[in-house]
This record gives C-alpha cells, structure tokens and sequence, in this order.
C-alpha cells in the first residue's frame, strides 16, 4: 500500500480537523450542562422552605392513627 506524501498530509488535516471538531463539541456539552445545573439550582433555591401544614391547628390533632382490621 503506496501512500504519496500528499495523501498522507490530507489524513493528517483530516483527522486534525475532526479532533478540533471534536474538542469543540465537547466544550459547548459540558457549557450546556454547566448552564443547565445552574438553572436546576435557582429553581431548588426558589421553593418555598417547607412548613408543617398543621399551622393553626390544636397541638393534639394529628398524633394518632385510628385503624380497624
């Protein structure tokens, strides 16, 4: 198998284009999620903290269970 010193100069910017290619991809995925996280996380931080929904209700309601078999 003869390969000319053209042919293999064209490979070699080939396959250099293609890792650029590549390296580019990767860059704007990772920036992607990076973005993403960062919205998942204002979301998260913009609920309302958690509050026990028995506010204004008599401390003994809600402390048993009643069940029949």
């Amino acid at each position: 198998m003869d390969i000319s010193p053209n042919q293999a100069v064209s490979m070699a910017m080939t396959m250099q284009q293609g890792q650029a290619q590549q390296a580019a991809q990767i860059s704007m995925l990772k920036k992607s999620m990076d973005m993403q996280s960062q919205g998942a996380l204002a979301l998260i931080e913009s609920l309302p903290s958690a509050t026990p929904s028995t506010q204004g209700l008599p401390p003994n309601l809600g402390n048993n269970i009643n069940t029949t078999a």
